[in-house]
């Protein structure tokens, strides 16, 4: 949960809504192939066919600082792209989403490449 005052009042968002902002953002980007689950939980989760979670669900870490976010996300990325190029347009793409649709500024976006696939 993310707490925002403000001067008309409190707005609490829920992790799921930034969850899935943030991984449909990711997953449209050119060059992203999928996203990838992070710790024990999720790949516990992922591996129960009971439990239903997106792909673009998987890898998106959300944490709140000083009235900002700090964001940590787990890709896969397509052989041959320019890796720089695409994590420099995740990164501006996820900021620039997650302030427009939220009012939340955020201070850093940590984009993890855990595999490149063919």
């Amino acid at each position: 949960m993310v707490l925002v005052q403000n001067h008309v009042g409190r707005i609490t968002i829920s992790q799921e809504y930034f969850t899935a902002l943030i991984g449909s953002t990711v997953t449209k980007c050119f060059g992203v192939v999928s996203m990838n689950v992070t710790g024990a939980k999720e790949t516990l989760a992922a591996a129960l066919p009971f439990v239903k979670k997106k792909d673009s669900e998987r890898g998106v870490i959300v944490r709140t600082g000083k009235d900002k976010l700090v964001i940590d996300l787990h890709i896969s990325l397509m052989y041959g792209v320019n890796m720089n190029a695409v994590v420099r347009s995740i990164i501006n793409k996820v900021s620039y989403t997650v302030e427009q649709n939220t009012g939340i500024s955020v201070e850093k976006v940590n984009v993890f490449v855990d595999d490149i696939r063919v």
